[in-house]
């Protein structure tokens, strides 16, 4: 964390002969102690100063040379300089991610004229390999379950028993929906299953209100998650991804999301998954059997990843704001991870034309 570095002048009130020098002992140990305060903060400034000095010159992630594109009052994205005095060291907040300060393209790179915004990242050595408006708000849609896993998963445990109330009552047109009826009873695992593959918007509801006491007040959870991960450019206004003015994000903050995400095995699992079969309760103690396929065509075999790419798995989201959106986690033959996100596509076909396009650029 930065800390503040104030410097206050004393009034000692030390005697002093007339040449200036101390008179006795004493005198002598404050001077020393006066001397050690000014070197301790002049290592401190030095410090900073080679952090502003080197943030001119950052442009990507993990490289010796990049074009910093955070400042402490950047609307972009957050930079901080945590101070040590003990050790007289500084360290930038992105030290371990990808840092984006603009456009990352060849002049051969995917065309991305009908998509709003794209980027691809090597998670291993914190590289951009390909950025188009990294920083522009968007609507995310559904992607936004990314992190209602993720507030879920650090909040409570997969077998918690969650209970349906009128909250997961959404009557927006063409929101998709597994069915929920108040009083349904199904455990949060079960719930992750169904919103991550089947994206469906009243079982975030459900996690939402079960977990967070209340949906409103799980929002403020999930803005908070995204503050702490410095998601600076998102703002959510619910839990599901259904369109609101306030409710927006950013390809790059998506990244740092779903980054955090793919910490948790429970996550990785349920993306990997082409379908999911389970059954829960209504208020009777009625048992409801259902299945559920995946929405990403990648993990049901539609699409054909670029050769020596495996996609793992990940998260679509489409609304008629948001138009279409995607997500993904894939492997490179060696093993190395890649995220890789579209958002705003002008067609469900076109996202996934250019995202092939976008992971083929991993083997450039």
């Amino acid at each position: 964390m930065a800390r503040d570095v104030q410097i206050t002048d004393e009034q000692t009130g030390r005697r002093t002969a007339e040449n200036g020098k101390p008179t006795g002992r004493r005198d002598e140990r404050d001077m020393e102690k006066h001397r050690n305060k000014s070197a301790r903060f002049q290592r401190v400034c030095a410090a900073v100063m080679t952090a502003v000095i080197a943030s001119t010159s950052l442009a990507g992630c993990g490289q010796l040379k990049y074009d910093m594109a955070y400042a402490s009052a950047s609307n972009i994205s957050s930079f901080q300089v945590a101070i040590r005095e003990d050790g007289g060291q500084a360290k930038t907040f992105a030290s371990d991610l990808c840092v984006v300060s603009g456009d990352v393209m060849d002049s051969d790179a995917v065309d991305m004229a009908e998509a709003e915004a794209a980027a691809l990242f090597d998670i291993n050595e914190r590289e951009v390999l390909y950025s188009k408006n990294a920083h522009e708000r968007l609507y995310p849609a559904s992607l936004t379950k990314v992190m209602t896993a993720l507030v879920a998963l650090q909040n409570a445990s997969p077998d918690q028993v969650l209970t349906a109330t009128d909250a997961v009552k959404i009557t927006e047109s063409g929101a998709q929906l597994c069915g929920l009826k108040a009083g349904d009873t199904m455990t949060l695992d079960q719930a992750l299953h169904i919103l991550l593959l089947y994206s469906a918007n009243d079982a975030a509801n459900l996690i939402a209100e079960n977990v967070g006491g209340s949906v409103e007040h799980f929002v403020e959870m999930m803005n908070d998650e995204a503050a702490r991960l410095g998601a600076t450019n998102t703002h959510f206004t619910n839990a599901n991804g259904l369109t609101d003015e306030e409710h927006y994000t950013t390809a790059y903050d998506l990244y740092l999301i779903f980054n955090e995400a793919i910490k948790y095995d429970a996550f990785c699992e349920i993306i990997q998954m082409a379908s999911y079969q389970t059954t829960y309760y209504d208020g009777n103690g009625r048992a409801k059997e259902v299945n559920y396929n995946t929405t990403n065509r990648f993990v049901k075999k539609d699409v054909q990843a670029p050769a020596n790419i495996n996609v793992l798995g990940g998260k679509t989201g489409t609304t008629a704001a948001a138009r279409h959106c995607l997500i993904l986690l894939s492997k490179d033959a060696s093993g190395a991870p890649y995220i890789s996100v579209i958002l705003k596509a002008e067609s469900n076909d076109y996202l996934y034309e250019k995202m092939v396009g976008l992971l083929e650029e991993i083997n450039k």
